[in-house]
């Protein structure tokens, strides 16, 4: 990310070989610095422009099947059917109007792109402290960086005092990173935009602003163009399809009247009714409430959808990418583990940077002499140390204590609290501190001198293994050194992030803290770590049962993310050709032939991210992709589904997501995960009730001539069954429960047809069997010279709703009581059809005695029960 690499020169060292350190750090005059803002622009990554209203309610309306539907309403427009126009006209406006509400509300929900920079920043011009907007900041800006600052632009460090960088949000890097002044190109010393000063001072000096920045760069990966859902795929191809088939139905029946002596006005309204309803124009209704219903359901699952479309897709899912801190970890440094070298061990059990937990110890001592080195191991780090801990805000979480300053040394204050020792307040006054030497990415060591009650001096030190387990530093026998680090390489290896502490006395105050740097006593090791969240494991395991691949992704350390994985039995998927962590090194070298063979990247970019993502893709896998940083958001924008943190999330990764998880809990999207199968389940039971439904009434219109039945319904009761079947009772459909075990059988295929998986044979088997029954009562009836018309009629809309009830995977249940009711809402409507005069008249129906209404009602049981033999077809 830094210019050396990029092949750009710096134009901090371009200024620096002309200037003096002292004229370099007085900063621009105000007259260049506005010069330089009009010629580079303002320091802003630019945004996607808002979509206008009338854009969206376009998109919504280009759908195929809201195409067709407004070709409904033309031809029923056309045959005088305004009732049927108005209902149809209503479907789309309902359809329509949901899909904007809820992209609008959504995208109220997520904050500006522009918010993840700081809004001020601290600059000096011409020699002069000021604060100005970050978006006036320019390259050859001297910046004045503090704790807990947000970097406003890509910078070069002119001079550090123990600055500590969360570089996370870029990099996916749990731990921060030590940073170094200096103006030779290295990585230490150069600072990107939206990081976060964690601790000590700097001075640096911009090299990039706006879109050529970090941030920037990152944001131009991001391809704002929302891509088609899978299921928006597929119900484009079944819009096209039912077009055709209703247009090529309307001439075929048109035609076969007219060959069999038919008026031609006759015959052109009927075969517009037929293809009427061979249209299920209430699709997009249950559709859009199924989604619907399923977003709301979501939120109250803590999982805001962005785009409604998005819901399903989440049901199709086949692989989780998802990345490492915060996610399947706390997002919180812990000591887990306190080695000392006469034996004595601690495993430490809590949350976070909470001092409430359990301390138990192991090993050969692990008696009051044992815990008694281990606490003077972490009373050397509570010394030591220049964290602290903030408890939590009133109503919050007992446990959600948060860290001032360096998280790993916050871990240490945490850990001391745990084992009883105390805290740095009440150590200050006994032990205050003289003289300290900060802690540096070269030495990896901090030292401090506290003045004793026993009027000599204590020296605290702590560091990494290799800076302090040295005999220039330690007192100790080589035996002793020789296990220590053995002990931190086993840590190191299991993911710990090791500190090796150590103290000692003086009989007076060194005149510089380093050169009391030796003949100290080693006090030991501490393992610290960010550990996988509890519930973890589990979702992992949900992922799999569900037959979805889970992926872990970070910028971390390849011994970390390892080790995380195997404690969460990421690498025990028997699919995972090598077992192994690929590094963004390895990528780029051209050393993984195949990215879907991998089940943990570790050192990866946000480039490398998009190439894992699109790699998946390119096999026909739908991906959801988790994030929370800056780096995560081309990744996000490329997957089937970007799902990004709510409460630790960056507003790019939020830009970029389909989904927001307000808890930032991983369990959250195998909720949702759930819910879009939910959804799609109860599509396709929509689709085979309502072509069912189509197909039968089709046979009957084809086949009744046949049997000895002129023109077996006429124009104005299609519409009517079509109303009765694909209205209220249709929709309700989209709110039916989840199905028992939806959680426990493989994703679909992805490219699997939405009448796939045997669905179109069911739709034949319940069209054929709801047309024979009808026809035969209609049969039945015309035999003893009753109304045969009447008996179809109500035959033939009762087996309908006969089967709507027979598709219910649980017929008794609850959880949907509109389903029942609006079943129960059509039969009193079909018979106000045959008994109500005005009905009667517009219909042209009979009343029927009691033989034809029990007639009907047996073709309606016939119709449940063939729904659930179909179940086994």
């Amino acid at each position: 990310m830094d210019d050396a690499r990029s092949g750009r020169e710096d134009p901090a060292l371009e200024h620096a070989r002309d200037t003096s350190p002292e004229a370099l750090e007085a900063g621009l005059t105000d007259d260049e610095a506005a010069r330089r803002l009009i010629a580079q622009g303002p320091n802003a990554v630019e945004t996607t422009r808002p979509v206008p209203l009338h854009a969206r309610v376009l998109a919504q309306l280009r759908d195929p099947l809201i195409m067709v539907l407004l070709g409904a309403i033309v031809l029923t427009l056309a045959i005088g059917d305004h009732a049927d126009s108005v209902v149809i006209a209503l479907v789309i406006v309902v359809n329509t109007t949901v899909g904007v509400v809820q992209e609008v509300r959504a995208g109220r929900a997520v904050a500006a792109l522009s918010a993840m920079s700081a809004p001020s920043a601290r600059v000096r011009r011409g020699g002069v402290e000021r604060w100005i907007p970050s978006s006036e900041v320019v390259p050859g800006d001297v910046l004045l960086l503090g704790e807990g600052d947000i970097v406003p632009a890509d910078a070069r460090l002119l001079r550090a005092a123990s600055l500590l960088v969360d570089e996370s949000m870029l990099t996916g890097e749990s731990v921060p990173v030590d940073k170094t002044a200096g103006l030779d190109g290295r990585e230490e010393s150069a600072l990107h935009a939206g990081t976060v000063v964690v601790r000590g001072r700097g001075v640096a000096r911009v090299t990039a602003t706006g879109g050529a920045s970090a941030l920037g760069r990152i944001a131009a990966l991001l391809d704002n163009r929302p891509q088609p859902t899978p299921l928006q795929l597929r119900l484009a191809a079944l819009g096209r399809v039912l077009a055709l088939v209703a247009v090529g139905l309307c001439l075929v029946f048109f035609v076969l009247g007219l060959a069999g002596g038919a008026a031609v006005g006759t015959m052109a309204v009927t075969a517009i009714s037929l293809a009427v309803a061979a249209v299920p124009e209430s699709l997009p209704a249950v559709v859009t409430l199924a989604l619907a219903l399923g977003a709301r359901r979501m939120a109250g699952r803590n999982a805001l959808v962005r785009r409604l479309a998005a819901v399903e897709t989440l049901g199709s899912v086949t692989v989780l990418a998802t990345d490492k801190t915060g996610t399947l970890t706390e997002g919180r440094m812990v000591v887990e583990r306190v080695w000392t070298p006469k034996g004595g061990e601690a495993v430490f059990t809590g949350s976070g940077y909470a001092p409430v937990g359990e301390v138990r110890m192991v090993g050969a001592s692990a008696g009051d002499a044992g815990m008694g080195g281990v606490r003077d191991l972490l009373t050397a780090a509570v010394l030591c140390n220049d964290s602290a801990l903030r408890p939590p805000d009133p109503g919050a979480a007992a446990t959600s204590w948060s860290a001032l300053g360096d998280p790993t040394e916050a871990a240490l204050l945490a850990a001391a609290a745990k084992a009883g020792c105390r805290s740095r307040l009440d150590l200050d006054a006994p032990y205050p501190r003289r003289d300290e030497e900060p802690f540096d990415s070269v030495r990896k060591r901090m030292t401090t001198l506290h003045d004793t009650p026993e009027g000599d001096v204590l020296v605290c030190l702590k560091g990494a293994p290799e800076a302090v387990l040295a005999p220039d530093v330690l007192d100790e026998p080589p035996l002793v050194l020789d296990l220590a680090r053995e002990q931190a390489a086993t840590l190191a290896a299991q993911g710990f992030r090791v500190l090796a502490v150590a103290w000692g006395r003086r009989e007076g105050l060194p005149a510089r803290p380093r050169s009391a740097e030796s003949g100290l006593r080693l006090l030991g090791l501490a393992a610290i770590n960010d550990p996988p969240k509890a519930a973890a494991r589990k979702t992992l395991s949900d992922c799999r049962a569900a037959g979805i691949t889970p992926v872990l992704i970070t910028g971390d350390h390849p011994a970390t993310a390892g080790a995380v994985a195997a404690r969460l039995g990421l690498l025990q998927d028997a699919e995972a050709a090598p077992a192994t962590v690929a590094t963004g090194r390895a990528l780029t070298a051209g050393e993984v032939p195949d990215l879907t063979d991998v089940r943990v990247f570790a050192r990866t970019n946000p480039e490398q991210k998009l190439d894992i993502v699109q790699a998946w893709r390119a096999r026909g896998h739908v991906t959801a992709m988790t994030g929370d940083g800056v780096n995560d958001g081309p990744a996000l924008r490329q997957a089937d589904i970007g799902v990004a943190m709510g409460r630790r999330g960056t507003e790019v990764a939020r830009q970029a997501a389909d989904l927001v998880l307000t808890d930032d809990e991983l369990s959250t999207v195998v909720a949702a995960v759930e819910e879009g199968r939910r959804v799609y389940d109860n599509i396709r039971r929509f689709l085979l009730y309502a072509l069912a439904g189509g197909t039968a009434e089709i046979l009957v219109m084809l086949a009744g001539p046949a049997l000895g039945l002129p023109l077996p319904l006429r124009a104005g009761q299609i519409l009517w069954i079509n109303l009765l079947t694909h209205g209220l009772t249709g929709v309700a459909m989209g709110a039916e429960p989840v199905s028992p075990g939806a959680m426990r059988r493989p994703p679909r295929p992805p490219g699997q047809h939405i009448l796939g998986d045997g669905l179109w044979q069911r739709v034949l088997f319940l069209g054929t069997v709801v047309t024979a029954a009808s026809l035969a009562a209609a049969l039945a009836a015309e035999s003893e010279g009753g109304p045969w018309q009447s008996v179809l009629f109500l035959a033939l809309l009762a087996a309908q709703l006969g089967v709507v009830l027979g598709l219910r995977d649980r017929l008794l249940s609850r959880d949907n009581l509109f389903l029942p009711a609006a079943v129960a809402g059509s039969a009193g409507l079909a018979a106000a059809a045959l008994f109500l005069p005005f009905l009667r008249a517009v219909l042209h129906t009979d009343p029927l005695g009691w033989t034809g209404v029990g007639t009907a009602a047996a073709v309606g049981a016939l119709g449940f029960i063939a729904a659930r033999l179909s179940r086994q077809v």
